[in-house]
């Protein structure tokens, strides 16, 4: 619920953008993303910029033309999309924060029929119901097919 005591929690105006991890969050998607594969180039990217890249594409509907210049590149950021959508890493990331979302509203991690969408085949809408409402914020997830 949305009360003075808990105001603070939900604060996101100090992050650059509405769309960023804020470290509780990061602490808790941290550990899905895949580790870097072995015998390649050493990662060099920021995972969590990436992550920040990825929630900014589908927080807003954006183009990937038009992602801001203080994220990673786009090519960077539409390439791990691609690969975390066909690992399932984006469907791991969406349940956790979702389950987060709800703990947080006190309601257990378990989902309200009411708004509940079966995660169904690619190109559906998956929604997240995240922590605008009941301090949470809403977070779109949309897979498109190639």
């Amino acid at each position: 619920m949305w009360t003075k005591e808990n105001r603070g929690r939900y604060d996101r105006s100090k992050l650059r953008y509405p769309s960023d991890l804020t470290d509780e969050e990061w602490a808790l998607i941290g550990p899905i993303i895949p580790a870097a594969k072995r015998g390649g180039n050493k990662r060099t990217v920021d995972e969590r910029a990436v992550v920040n890249g990825v929630m900014y594409i589908l927080s807003t509907g954006c183009q990937w033309a038009s992602l801001p210049k203080d994220l990673p590149p786009r090519s960077t950021v539409n390439g791990y999309f691609r690969r975390w959508d066909d690992d399932g890493t984006l469907d791991r990331i969406h349940h956790t924060l979702y389950v987060e979302c709800r703990e947080r509203a006190d309601q257990g991690g378990q989902p309200d029929r009411r708004h509940h969408r079966q995660m169904g085949s690619r190109g559906q809408r998956h929604h997240l119901r995240g922590m605008s409402e009941d301090a949470c914020r809403g977070i779109e997830l949309t897979v498109h097919a190639q």
